[in-house]
């Protein structure tokens, strides 16, 4: 826990009068219009740097090779059927990454778009797994302003400089719209899901503005949190002596990013809707035999507020109506013909023709007086198709509906509850941002890395339509095993003695009829309250690495799920749980060693959901096989229980149990010398999947001794007494193990082999223990040792790794120098330094916890660092250079807040006391002795090819 003055003395880094003046923000102080006192900010001139992409030495690419050869020649099997393999680093996109993000728009799941800290909306990923981050340089807010007696006026489009996609100033296209705002006096503030720009004084020197950005991201709130849509505030205060005629303009291409755009046949609307919301429509007919989608644009019209709209004008020059023409009846007439709402639906557009469309909202403010002005976008796309054929609802539309006419609600509904948005959004964040102990750069980037959750690719389905036809709409032959049959626990038949006497506790009632429904959920949506039923969910693992719910990393980034929307949490965990207990007997090639392996083996967690059929189809990653990894089981046992641990739900437990047993029964087969401690196999097997490891290792050894705890802690409270003495005793012997092989003194070996890097100090080697601290168990081992790891990698991989501004280096050899073994070793994991700190923290260690992660921000949010914000990567080399923009496992910053902030669940949490030796005969040691495996085939997901032991 963070001392009460440990931070107070620390200067605030970014004060606001730096980037505006006192007296503009008084002039905003009033309906949230000034920016907070605690958010990220950039100047719009600030320049947008290019990002450089990591490069691999000549020997790694030795090394490489043949993975590189077989990788190429699947990614292109994969294109030559339609389908984008899950890791391609051959494919670049025409538009090249830039320091130039911002907040993202919308709430999770419905598909999002991007919005940079200068304006560009950018980053389009409407279809689920594919994002275009090209900006539609069409789609803008622009100003109009008069003053009485005509003779001031400004016309700009309210975005800094010239982009030279835009053409020749003198074409009738985007280029004679005016773009001539400098930027040099306006500012990005940005606290998500909000952001604010303020244009202190321009484009007129006599007018103060505050754009506003609200998007529906609120935490519990599983209903408007899935919203595609995002409200934008114009607060208007005139400072000069004459009133101003200010007309605020919102243009929409109707695009979905990239050249959709061009491929004809879609359909602009004007519409007058409820509560004085009136705008357009944009029905745009998607390609590919993708699911289409409507857009809207609209503002509120008010008493001091006229709206207006043209439904329709081209871009080309030979457009009945051309973007000058619609930019010169701006700047003449502050507004359009009020008849266009009668115009009906536009004609469908040609291929090769894109068409836009504009909103305008006037208004006269008074002199020395104010007005606030609201617009607002949605995107309406209810099905969810993924390549192979399933189809699903989308979350939202189990408020709203399947009509694409759906937006028009959406974006009514917004326009009116988004005061509601940010009063329960300030409600969560404020007792963070006021908490004086903490430093200002942390309560910021705290909220902002959670653009994941909606910039990252989420899908968030309804449930019904899992349960209308079994697992969704999907056709797919059943492929079974080889023998069409799969080993299972069969619950029924579990032994009530267990060899002593003791229940196992798992009771044979409704209690466990999640895990027998038909179909092939584990919670049986018919037959739970309306509150309860909170959809299916996925996230990416990042936006170049195309795959749903990356377990070993989800690890890092689960805690900003379980602290937010911690019904989320739960129904992730319940889906790997029933992907334990399945099989998927299919043949799969493994690009790294080559060789020839199933898809999913009972038993194992899965690395992911899958990519291109999610749920039905799990694995997706092929580059090991990942049955031979040794932390995805521990893993998984360690966030059920913490999960289990702090939300106090005892059907959560119930449902999960059997999967928790089979889970660590897997994992018995790597314990190669009966010392009940898990040895790694002579190939990178675990999350760090370049980095060789050999014989025993700190990470995945360590997080199997947490696991062994965790499992004891939940059996106890399941019921199953003899079980948690079994990993009791396995704890006791591992432990032991685990600290001869490779505790030398200061801290653990990297492993027991005989390698280079067998001593390198790993940063994440205490991961196990990291865990251990944030479910409320006791420390894996003496307190002592903790702290000492600690100290040795906050002095080595952190403060020698460019004097700790960079994060912590995952590898670093005990004289100092970084282990350049593999590319992993030598790179900075975003991160997995958060989860360092939060060890640290938890460790009592909060100065270096704190210091260990501010160098993430320094390099990847500061204005002197790389340019990650709102993009934040898998990790960079000590240049800078990064590697997977758009990354789950920086979420882990909210770990730290965990480790902060530990729920009185956790705190009052029961003891367990690891140290009691219970005396068993070396046949009843062992897990398998207690189980009844059973062979028979069950549909798990449905029509899926599966077979699973439910």
């Amino acid at each position: 826990m963070v001392g009460a003055t440990l931070f107070h003395r620390r200067k605030h880094s970014w004060p606001t009068e730096e980037f505006i003046s006192r007296s503009t923000l008084q002039l905003l102080d009033f309906d949230s219009a000034a920016p907070p006192q605690h958010a990220w900010r950039r100047r719009l001139n600030c320049h947008a740097n290019i990002l450089k992409e990591f490069t691999i030495t000549f020997r790694e690419a030795i090394k490489m090779v043949r993975l590189g050869i077989r990788l190429w020649s699947y990614v292109r099997e994969e294109a030559s059927h339609g389908r984008k393999a899950p890791i391609d680093p051959f494919t670049k996109e025409n538009c090249k990454p830039s320091a130039s993000q911002g907040v993202p728009l919308g709430g999770m799941g419905s598909g999002s778009i991007s919005r940079g800290f200068r304006g560009e909306f950018k980053q389009w990923q409407i279809t689920p797994g594919t994002c275009d981050p090209s900006p539609m340089m069409s789609n803008q807010f622009s100003i109009f302003i008069s003053r009485d007696g005509g003779h001031k006026k400004y016309a700009s489009v309210l975005s800094p400089g010239q982009h030279g996609s835009l053409g020749k100033s003198r074409d009738k296209g985007l280029s004679s719209w005016g773009w001539n705002l400098n930027g040099q006096h306006s500012t990005y503030h940005a606290l998500f899901p909000r952001a604010w720009t303020v244009y202190d004084g321009e484009p007129d020197p006599e007018l103060k503005i505050s754009c506003r950005q609200i998007s529906p991201f609120i935490p519990n709130n599983y209903r408007d949190s899935s919203l595609p849509a995002a409200v934008f505030v114009y607060t208007l205060v005139n400072t000069g002596k004459e009133r101003a005629k200010v007309s605020l303009l919102f243009t929409w291409a109707n695009s979905m990013g990239g050249t959709s755009h061009m491929s004809g046949g879609h359909v602009n609307e004007p519409f007058i809707g409820e509560d004085g919301v009136s705008g357009v429509l944009l029905h745009h007919k998607t390609g590919k035999g993708n699911p289409p989608v409507t857009f809207a644009i609209a503002a509120s019209e008010t008493q001091n507020v006229n709206v207006t709209v043209l439904p329709c004008f081209g871009l080309s020059e030979d457009s009945s109506l051309t973007p000058k023409d619609m930019w010169d009846t701006m700047e003449k007439d502050g507004k359009f013909d009020q008849e266009n709402f009668n115009s009906g639906p536009s004609t469908p557009s040609l291929a090769g023709d894109t068409i836009c469309a504009a909103v305008s909202a006037s208004a006269w403010v008074e002199a020395h007086g104010k007005c606030t002005v609201s617009f607002a976008l949605s995107w309406s796309s209810p099905k969810v198709k993924f390549s192979k054929g399933s189809t699903y609802d989308r979350r939202y539309t189990k408020f709203y509906g399947t009509s694409p006419r759906a937006a028009l609600d959406l974006v009514h509904d917004a326009l009116t509850n988004y005061k509601r948005w940010e009063e329960d959004i300030e409600a969560w964040q404020n007792p963070i941002l006021r908490d004086e102990r903490l430093p200002e750069w942390y309560k910021f980037t705290l909220f902002n890395e959670l653009y994941f959750l909606v910039a990252g690719g989420t899908v968030w389905i309804d449930s019904s339509s899992l349960n209308a036809n079994g697992n969704g709409q999907h056709q797919q032959s059943g492929i079974g095993n080889s023998d069409g049959k799969a080993g299972g626990l069969d619950i029924n038949d579990q032994r009530n003695d267990l060899g002593n006497g003791n229940s196992v506790g798992v009771k044979r009632n409704d209690e466990v009829s999640a895990i027998h429904n038909r179909n092939g959920l584990f919670v049986d949506t018919r037959h739970v309250e309306d509150g309860d039923d909170v959809g299916r969910f996925l996230y990416l693992e990042g936006v170049e690495y195309v795959m749903w719910c990356t377990y070993d990393v989800h690890f890092y980034a689960s805690y900003a799920l379980l602290m937010l929307f911690p019904k989320i949490e739960l129904n992730i965990q319940r889906d790997f749980a029933k992907a334990v207990l399945s099989e998927d007997g299919r043949k799969v090639k493994f690009l790294a060693e080559g060789n020839v392996g199933i898809r999913k083996v009972r038993g194992a967690v899965p690395h992911d959901l899958g990519m291109h059929d999610p749920w039905n189809e799990m694995n997706a990653y092929n580059i090991h096989d990942t049955s031979k990894w040794k932390d995805l089981n521990p893993k998984f046992v360690l966030q059920v229980y913490r999960d289990f641990a702090a939300t106090g739900d005892y059907q959560f437990g119930i449902d999960v149990w059997p999967a928790v047993r089979a889970a660590m029964e897997y994992m018995e087969q790597f314990d190669r010398d009966n010392d009940d401690l898990i040895e790694n196999d002579g190939f990178p097997d675990q999350t760090y999947d370049t980095w060789t490891v050999h014989g025993v290792s700190a990470y995945c050894g360590c997080l199997w001794l947490a696991a062994l705890q965790a499992a004891a802690a939940m059996a106890l409270q399941i019921g199953d007494k003899f079980f948690a003495e079994l990993c009791k005793n396995k704890f006791l012997n591992a432990k032991a193990a685990l600290e001869t092989k490779l505790w030398n003194g200061s801290y653990f070996n990297y492993d027991s082999g005989a390698s280079s890097n067998s001593k390198s100090i790993q940063t994440d080697q205490l991961a196990g223990q990291w865990y251990a601290a944030s479910s409320g168990l006791p420390p894996i081992f003496e307190e002592s040792k903790i702290r000492s790891t600690m100290q040795k990698i906050f002095d080595f991989n952190v403060m020698k790794t460019k004097g700790g501004k960079m994060g912590a280096v995952n590898g670093m050899h005990p004289d100092g120098k970084v282990d350049d073994t593999c590319m992993q070793s030598r790179e900075i994991w975003t991160g997995v330094t958060y989860a360092a700190a939060a060890t640290m923290i938890l460790s009592g260690m909060e100065e270096q916890g704190f210091t260990t992660a501010e160098g993430i921000f320094t390099a990847g949010w500061s204005e002197e660092g790389f340019g990650y914000w709102f993009q934040t990567p898998e990790g960079w080399t000590m240049d800078g250079h990064y590697r997977s923009l758009i990354y789950m496992r920086p979420l882990a910053i909210w770990g730290m807040q965990w480790a902060l902030s530990l729920p009185k669940a956790i705190l009052d949490a029961p003891q367990i006391n690891m140290m009691d030796r219970v005396h068993l005969s070396p046949r009843s040691r062992r897990f398998s002795s207690n189980f009844k495996v059973v062979k028979h085939k069950a549909k798990c997901f449905g029509n899926s090819a599966l077979s699973c032991s439910c």
